[in-house]
C-alpha cells in the first residue's frame, strides 16, 4: 500500500472501465487524482465512486483549451504532476477499407492521436522531474484486425510516441510507458450476444477476458518506482492474445 504516497496524477478519459479502476487504485495507494471525462454526469458519478482525494474537470482531450483548463486547475491546487495517465480514446469498429470516411478518420485521430499528443505536450511544464507518463494503447498496435485500420493506425501512433518521447524526455529522466489492453470487460460489451463474448474469448490463450482492475495493477506498476528502470516499452496486458 502506499505506493503512490503524496503524488498527483492526471487521468484522462476516466469516467469509467480501465482509466477508472486505475484512478480508485491510485487514490487507495496515497494519490491525488484529477480525472477528467467528456459528460458531466458521467464525470461526477465517478468522481462519487473514486471517493476521495480526486477532482473531476470535465473536457475533451482533442480539445486545447480545454487541456487549457485542466492543467490550470492542476497547478492551482497542487502546483505539479508526478503521473500523468493520457488515457482518452475511441474507435469505430468494423470499417472496411472502401467504406473510411473522413470524418471518421479526423474523429478517431483527433482524441487518440492529436488528444495524446497535447495531453503529453501540455502537461510537460507542470511535470516533476523523474515523473511518469503513461499511455493507453492496444493490441490493435500489432495486429492487423479486420476492419479497424484507422484505429489500428492510431495505436501504432501512440507506441511511437513513447519511443521518440523516451529520448526526448531522458534529461529530465521522466519515463514514458505504453499499456495495451487486449480485450477487457468494460462497457463496450453491453448488449453484446454471448455468442460474440464466446469468440473474443477464443482468441486469448488464458481462455477469458480481462477485467479492469488488471489494467489498472498494471498502470500502477508503471506509475511507482517498482517501474524505476522501466521506459519506452509496450506493456501488454491482453491474456496472451498479441503474443502467440
Amino acid at each position: 500500500m502506499n505506493k503512490l504516497e503524496g503524488k498527483t496524477a492526471v487521468i484522462t478519459g476516466a469516467t469509467s472501465g480501465m482509466a477508472l479502476a486505475a484512478a480508485k487504485l491510485f487514490v487507495e495507494e496515497g494519490a491525488y487524482v484529477f480525472i477528467t471525462g467528456r459528460r458531466q454526469e458521467q464525470l461526477d458519478s465517478a468522481v462519487k465512486h473514486v471517493g476521495k482525494n480526486v477532482t473531476g474537470v470535465r473536457g475533451d482531450a482533442s480539445n486545447l483549451s480545454d487541456l487549457d483548463r485542466l492543467y490550470e486547475r492542476v497547478k492551482a491546487d497542487k502546483g505539479r504532476i508526478d503521473i500523468l495517465y493520457a488515457s482518452a480514446g475511441l474507435g469505430e469498429f468494423n470499417v472496411p477499407l472502401g467504406s473510411i470516411t473522413e470524418e471518421m478518420f479526423d474523429k478517431t485521430f483527433n482524441v487518440n492521436v492529436r488528444g495524446t499528443l497535447f495531453t503529453v505536450q501540455k502537461a510537460l511544464p507542470l511535470m516533476r522531474d523523474g515523473g511518469s507518463i503513461i499511455m493507453t494503447g492496444s493490441i490493435a498496435s500489432v495486429k492487423g484486425f479486420e476492419g479497424l485500420s484507422v484505429y489500428n493506425a492510431s495505436k501504432a501512433a501512440v507506441r511511437s510516441f513513447a519511443r521518440t518521447w523516451t529520448a526526448d524526455l531522458k534529461a529530465r529522466k521522466i519515463r514514458v510507458n505504453v499499456i495495451s489492453p487486449g480485450t477487457i470487460d468494460t462497457g463496450i460489451f453491453v448488449g453484446v450476444p454471448a455468442e460474440v463474448k464466446e469468440q473474443f474469448v477464443s482468441l486469448i490463450p488464458m481462455g477469458r477476458i480481462g477485467q479492469p482492475h488488471e489494467i489498472a495493477t498494471a498502470a500502477l506498476f508503471l506509475a511507482s518506482d517498482d517501474s524505476s528502470f522501466v521506459t519506452g516499452i509496450e506493456l501488454f496486458v491482453d491474456g496472451g492474445t498479441a503474443q502467440i
